[in-house]
């Protein structure tokens, strides 16, 4: 569809398959799957007395904190079922803020290319946007679900 290859070429390298395999694809990470239809999903971050959840449709899925649930919820939004995310959990929220404004930067720019269009048009834009940007997703991959270590280590041999 020529509308959505505007609307990538617009958003350049903010793109969310790009940010996710420049930013997340390129330092270590562990494969993450939730069970979720895919399709563009309403996904809600709700503060429980046991913690923070991220609620999909009727499905509620328990997360450690609260850059991780913002994290998880875009690709929920997306409607991806298996995605990578970064080891290391102090980067999880400079990345979540990146995917999100992506997302959003994303929905602004499909918005002002159907603007003046039918709601059903507008409706099918925005879909095939989201399908375009959960298989190239899915085409970078989720990666391995343990991350591989380096059993190598460099020591110094003390001398007595």
């Amino acid at each position: 569809m020529k509308v959505i290859a505007k609307i990538r070429e617009k958003m350049g390298d903010e793109w969310l398959p790009n940010v996710y395999a420049t930013k997340v694809r390129s330092q270590r990470t562990r494969s993450y799957e939730i069970d979720l239809p895919k399709k563009q999903n309403s996904a809600l971050i709700q503060h429980t007395l046991l913690g923070i959840e991220l609620k999909v449709g009727h499905k509620r899925f328990a997360c450690p904190d609260l850059s991780t649930a913002r994290y998880l919820q875009v690709f929920a939004w997306i409607g991806c079922k298996s995605f990578a995310i970064p080891y290391d959990i102090s980067k999880i929220s400079t990345i979540a803020d990146e995917l999100e404004s992506s997302w959003h930067r994303s929905l602004l720019y499909a918005e002002e290319v159907s603007k003046g269009k039918s709601n059903p048009v507008r409706g099918r834009i925005r879909s095939a946007m989201v399908k375009k940007i959960r298989w190239e997703i899915e085409e970078i991959g989720a990666g391995e679900a343990i991350p591989k270590f380096r059993k190598s280590t460099k020591q110094r041999k003390y001398s007595s």
